[in-house]
């Protein structure tokens, strides 16, 4: 008998369209719906300017801590599913969205395909997605990086973050 293994999983989620708050929760809700994959923790709400273009509304952004025995590629997968559902559209990079689920970590693994890099390409400069973490898993060790909680502390200020919930 194959006995899949558990591992830990850190998702960043981030809305500023069509109710963020209301997009954020939902986002989190079907993530702790997914096949062998568990929620464990998610992190306070917090609002953030956007880090591309200026001219959108704020963002709602969150990151949640889950246990999971799917592969990293298929996990991607479900978790774009939920996007579409969302009513993601993919056209401007960093651009407004319904509902965005960042695949930001997966165990200690580094992996480097054409559609997922883990760790997330520049978690070490986004407070937006620093913050919430360490609300998680300050402890977590990012591959090449460092802690969460040492990265947090290091991070600019800038765009400008706020805890709301």
């Amino acid at each position: 008998m194959v006995r899949s293994h558990w591992l830990p999983a850190y998702i960043g989620v981030g809305s500023n369209l069509d109710s963020p708050q209301v997009q954020v929760e939902s986002g989190m809700a079907a993530i702790a719906e997914l096949p062998k994959t568990r929620m464990i923790l998610r992190s306070s709400l917090y609002i953030s300017k956007p880090l591309g273009p200026a001219d959108q509304p704020d963002f709602i952004n969150a990151v949640v801590a889950t246990l999971t025995q799917l592969d990293p590629l298929k996990l991607l997968e479900y978790l774009q599913n939920i996007e579409c559902r969302h009513g993601r559209e993919r056209s401007e990079k960093w651009g407004p969205r319904t509902l965005d689920l960042d695949l930001l970590a997966v165990a200690g693994k580094v992996f480097n395909e054409s559609h997922l890099t883990l760790p997330h390409p520049g978690i070490a400069e986004r407070n937006f997605v620093l913050l919430p973490w360490q609300d998680v898993a300050p402890y977590f060790v990012v591959p090449k990086l460092g802690a969460v909680k040492d990265l947090a502390e290091k991070v600019s200020v800038k765009p400008e973050i706020r805890m709301i919930v």
